[in-house]
């Protein structure tokens, strides 16, 4: 076994790969950028060194920095994680020159499943069954959209270097095609550099079921069984299980036989998952199953594979790479222990199209107990930067039968808090608790189909939690008058901020709530001095969380923060209706579609930001004139910048 490991990677799995290493022995290396300096990868490890700025080029996607270090600590081995260069094939080279052994597979095996056309040809050679599509050279957009009509829509353009849901479009027109390529080219092109692309038919109504393969040096092969990836939003997975549901004994066999054949075939060595894209118009068929693509790196939702056959994949990769047999070659020796499921607990916003969301995490706790795990690589007080990844945890729940597996999920989901960036919980916990998806009537498209169900169509203000913040800050800044009778309503003189002629004493304060302007309504007329927001009362149930300048109420996982409001900042309700376009998130600012005095429609792209390697187009709210554009592409911009004005067309 190594003396020493560097950790290519940070967050959550270098967490993940530190604790494993320093479990069997080895002395743990870290790196991490300016973003990183107090992130708890950095104390987790033996030694840390810094390798650059925040943004991930200059830090953790430099080869020369990443090796230069390995030679400083004298790293007998590197790990990558996943992401960043863990799929890179030129790295893996560079380590192996270097005279470090580098953590995955070997660079030919890399290469030959890092671009989707050649995999699917080689698996095609191989005998594992492909979806139709074109997985040819000829990149001419024309030539691209012909042989879309050809395939037949709705089809799926897919970066050929691509992974984890960048570069790809689904297209159901004719008419899209055009706006759908370019998009997919300019986001491989950013995450992967290459803008190459794939067309394939999408199916219907797929199910996306991945085997974990692990191969050694000697020759020895097996699949860890599957895992059922299919709740997806945007491409990106959400939560994941194993086994999936309605799997049975004989497709379980014949995919995870054509797994092995896809890993043999291109010589692999170490942890890999075959992905497999599967019909279930009719159920899971035994000849219902095509090749997607190859991951050649440990998975992010890993941890259900270890809950369910009791092994450390981590360790295994270790082994592996040192030389080792595999600890396990005969596949009938692979166990399959009750249901695991894992949830992607991210900082983003549900109601907004789930963009990601930054900032201090002013609250985090996680809930323990029987059955559950959780991975993180953040803690309270941290940040979440935009400059990676927005992943808060993992939280992974085991237990006998699928079924109490989603019951400890949605328990444990439902009573962790995070305050500070918006983030996913409340929907993370609705779908564990969706009936359809525990009946197992689920495909890709489910979360798409039940918006309503999983609180994604929720607008508007959450009053009775705007109310509950309105009336811890009101009577912290001004208690409430004493009162000798409790029966004996207050006095309107008590109250030093208004004048009112009544029997009945009510009063309004401006407050500022998610943002927006509103106003809370206190009502002395009981002695008690309810605050309402909105007509709502506070519900007492919320869980409060104190900030410098407000309050978070956090009320079934979903956050409001409430202040009051500053008579000397801008009216915000007036600005909102001015025609000022603002940033709706951290990002860079890749493209402004329009120019002073264009004419536009409501609905019409106006700019297109890029945040974690993903594109996000800024529409028009309403025609008008654009009268004024105040940030160029290429800009680094912040969530809430002023960016463009959409004026009146009269005007």
């Amino acid at each position: 076994m190594f003396a020493s490991v560097l950790i290519a990677n940070r967050g959550e799995i270098a967490c993940r790969i530190a604790r494993t290493a320093r479990r069997i022995g080895l002395r743990t290396i870290a790196v991490y950028s300016e973003a990183d300096v107090d992130a708890p990868h950095v104390r987790l490890c033996d030694e840390a060194h810094l390798i650059g700025p925040s943004p991930a080029r200059d830090s953790y996607l430099s080869i020369d920095k990443l090796l230069a270090v390995a030679k400083e600590s004298g790293a007998a081995c590197l790990h990558p994680g996943y992401g960043f260069l863990s799929e890179n094939a030129d790295f893996a080279e560079a380590c192996a020159q270097a005279g470090v052994v580098f953590v995955g597979p070997p660079p030919s095996a890399i290469r030959a499943m890092g671009l989707k056309d050649r995999a699917k040809a080689l698996m095609q050679e191989a005998g594992v069954p492909i979806v139709p599509g074109y997985h040819g050279d000829q990149q001419d957009p024309t030539f691209l959209k012909r042989k879309a009509y050809e395939i037949g829509y709705p089809v799926l353009i897919k970066a050929v270097a691509g992974g984890g849901g960048k570069g790809m479009r689904l297209v159901e027109r004719h008419a899209d095609f055009d706006a759908a390529i370019e998009a997919a080219r300019r986001e491989a092109a950013s995450s992967f550099g290459d803008e190459r692309v794939l067309i394939e038919k999408y199916i219907t109504a797929p199910r996306h079921i991945e085997i974990q393969v692990f191969a050694d040096k000697r020759g020895n092969a097996v699949q860890l069984h599957e895992r059922d990836c299919s709740l997806q939003r945007r491409h990106q997975k959400v939560i994941e299980e194993a086994p999936a549901p309605g799997m049975t004994d004989d497709l379980r066999g014949r995919m995870g036989a054509a797994a092995i054949a896809a890993a043999k075939a291109v010589g692999y060595v170490g942890a890999g998952t075959v992905e497999f894209i599967v019909d279930t118009t009719n159920g899971l068929k035994r000849d219902g199953f095509w090749f997607m693509e190859m991951n050649t790196r440990l998975q992010v939702e890993h941890p259900v594979t270890e809950a369910v056959t009791g092994f450390d994949l981590v360790e295994w990769q270790l082994r592996v790479a040192a030389g080792e047999r595999l600890p396990v070659t005969s596949q009938a020796e692979i166990p399959l222990r009750g249901h695991a499921v894992e949830a992607r607990l991210y900082a983003e916003d549900p109601a907004r199209g789930f963009l990601p969301s930054t900032g201090r995490l002013v609250a985090l706790s996680f809930a323990e107990g029987e059955g559950i795990r959780v991975d993180s690589g953040v803690e309270q007080g941290g940040e979440i930067s935009p400059f990676y990844d927005p992943m808060i945890a993992k939280v992974i729940a085991h237990a006998d039968s699928r079924e109490a597996a989603l019951d400890r999920l949605a328990d444990a989901l439902e009573r962790t808090v995070v305050a500070g960036p918006r983030t996913n919980l409340a929907f993370l916990a609705a779908l564990a608790r969706s009936l359809d998806f525990r009946k197992g009537e689920f495909d890709t498209g489910y979360i798409a189909r039940h918006k309503e169900e999983l609180g994604l169509d929720v607008t508007g203000i959450d009053a009775p939690a705007a109310a509950r913040g309105a009336a811890h800050l009101i009577w912290k800044s001004r208690p409430l008058p004493a009162v000798a009778d409790p029966q004996t309503p207050a006095s309107p003189w008590d109250v030093a901020d208004g004048f009112q002629l009544s029997g009945v004493r009510t009063t309004a304060r401006p407050i500022v709530v998610d943002g927006e302007p509103q106003e809370a309504w206190i009502d002395f007329s009981s002695g008690t001095g309810l605050v309402t927001v909105r007509g709502a009362a506070p519900d007492s149930t919320c869980l409060l969380i104190e900030a410098a300048d407000s309050v978070y109420v956090l009320r079934g996982g979903r956050q409001t923060r409430v202040a009051l409001a500053d008579f000397e900042t801008e009216d915000a309700a007036h600005a909102a209706d001015d025609g000022r376009m603002r940033a709706p998130m951290h990002g860079k600012l890749l493209a402004v579609l329009v120019a002073n005095g264009d004419v536009v429609a409501k609905g019409q792209r106006l700019a297109i930001i890029e945040a974690m390697k993903m594109e996000h187009a800024l529409v028009a709210p309403r025609g008008g004139i654009v009268t004024e554009i105040a940030a160029e592409p290429g800009a680094q911009v912040a969530e809430g910048i002023f960016l463009l004005t959409i004026s009146p067309a009269q005007d």
